[in-house]
């Protein structure tokens, strides 16, 4: 985790230095304010890398180093099932048409996005009840 905890330090660091230089460079002084979307999209950016880079910092401090941060790791120590990975499903399809409906909510007219959100909700308990019915349950 040490790597990649790195990499997103970095990628903190470097919109931490560069929104503020976007925000004075688009500083508009008739209205007010910088360019409104360029400005929340870069500190939505830096706050999300900062979220990632702490859970990868915390998770690296309290798993210890893995093999593949370690100077001396060997191939053999990574050796093993790599976790759980869930069978075919068809909630994600879903769950994007339920998305993709809400957002044509906002262009085609409320109502829409109502049906949308309950096809959403369809599909957010079909995630969670997914391995207690069918062929899979446990």
């Amino acid at each position: 985790m040490k790597t990649e905890a790195k990499l997103f330090l970095f990628m903190v660091i470097f919109f931490a230095i560069v929104t503020p230089i976007y925000v004075i460079m688009t500083w508009d002084a008739a209205v007010g304010h910088p360019e409104v979307i360029g400005t929340t999209v870069l500190v939505l950016t830096l706050l999300f890398c900062a979220m990632i880079w702490g859970l990868l910092a915390r998770t690296g401090r309290s798993t210890g180093a893995r093999p593949e941060d370690r100077a001396d790791g060997e191939i053999i120590e990574g050796a093993g099932a790599l976790g759980f990975f869930p069978p075919t499903s068809i909630i994600p399809f879903w769950s994007t048409i339920a998305i993709a409906i809400m957002l044509l909510g906002a262009v085609f007219g409320w109502w829409l996005t109502l049906l949308g959100a309950g096809l959403g909700i369809y599909a957010a308990l079909g995630w969670a009840y997914e391995y207690y019915v069918g062929d899979y349950q446990h």
